[in-house]
């Protein structure tokens, strides 16, 4: 039986898994993450006072363009048949203009529930706080170490996590990376902005609104620190849990401390919330999120979707299309199809 081991726990390394599923149905499937749970830079965060009272500390809401929305109709379909999105009817000040014909969709129970939708889809059972640290080429075969020194072998290796984190990994992956110039200096090319997430987690029946009452969520440009903030729960018309609220910072404020702890710029965020929001009561609890690879500012060159490095090690990603949604869509079908290639031409 062929082993496929998927390092990431994002929507690109679960969407590959589901299409894998499809198109491999009798490989075993392993995915590996170094973080606590499913999402990746869609991480959903629960109180620990109300399991339905959620925040989601990366993206916030998925816009479909009208080429997207029709090339990739079927995975829209399917989230929206299971409920998993729904269309945005909330009011987000100070929007971007989009497309004519663009449809933006939220997600009641939290954007990493599209991450768990596709995970079960592919009969996963996902092993977190699985940090991998080196992967070598033995016998023909890849094994995969983590950094508390678990370690496994497997014929096919994909990796989805930012592109610097792949160039950190140690073993035959680096010395393959480093032989070739051209794709070491391709990949050192993609780049992305860092910033924090902060989410808040009120009392069940908790006054918080923003300063126009009919608005879930606001974009701003007059605060340094600030970039956008939301009433969470009101904006992903969630019908259950106590109120939330996320604040993103600026990618200018996450420059400038991302060598910082979240614990050390906590205390920043929930001072600029509460300059913006005096009246608003203490929350119970406070959960600082630190996006250090946030969104890709530059992609690798000719967004392909995915690199095949050496036969069964391909990596893929955001940071070989694009940052949203239909980018992972994009990498995954590039990773997948390159994948079942190589297994199918083994026999």
């Amino acid at each position: 039986m062929t082993r496929v081991l998927l390092v990431g726990g994002g929507l690109t390394s679960a969407l590959t898994s589901a299409l894998l599923r499809r198109e491999l149905p009798h490989a075993e499937l392993v995915l590996w993450d170094k973080a606590q749970g499913a999402g990746g830079r869609m991480a959903t965060s629960r109180s620990p006072h109300d399991p339905n009272c959620v925040v989601d500390l990366g993206a916030q809401y998925i816009s479909a363009t009208p080429e997207y929305a029709k090339l990739h109709k079927s995975y829209y379909d399917e989230l929206l048949s299971a409920g998993v999105l729904v269309p945005l009817t909330s009011h987000v000040e100070g929007m971007r203009t989009s497309e004519e014909g663009t449809t933006h969709y939220v997600t009641p129970k939290g954007t990493s529930s599209i991450v768990k939708h596709f995970m079960r889809e592919a009969n996963l059972n996902p092993k977190f706080k699985h940090h991998v640290s080196s992967i070598d080429l033995q016998d023909g075969r890849w094994s995969v170490k983590t950094q508390s020194g678990e370690a496994d072998v497997f014929d096919v290796v994909v990796l989805t996590m930012p592109v610097p984190q792949v160039l950190g990994l140690t073993g035959t992956i680096k010395e393959l990376i480093e032989k070739d110039e051209k794709l070491l200096s391709d990949l050192k090319s993609v780049e992305y902005s860092s910033r924090y997430a902060l989410g808040l987690f009120f009392e069940d029946g908790a006054q918080v609104s923003l300063r126009d009452e009919g608005t879930a969520a606001q974009y701003i440009t007059s605060n340094p620190v600030a970039r956008f903030i939301a009433l969470d729960n009101k904006k992903r018309a969630a019908d259950t849990g106590s109120p939330s609220v996320v604040l993103h910072t600026s990618v200018p404020f996450g420059k400038v401390n991302v060598d910082k702890t979240p614990d050390q710029v906590k205390p920043v965020l929930l001072e600029c919330i509460k300059d913006m929001y005096p009246h608003w009561p203490e929350p119970k609890a406070v959960k600082c999120q630190k996006w250090k690879f946030s969104q890709v500012t530059s992609a690798f060159p000719g967004l392909p979707g995915s690199v095949t490095l050496a036969d069964g090690l391909v990596v893929g990603g955001d940071g070989f299309t694009h940052s949203n949604m239909d980018g992972c869509i994009e990498s995954a079908k590039a990773v997948a199809e390159a994948v079942a290639q190589y297994v199918n031409s083994r026999g």
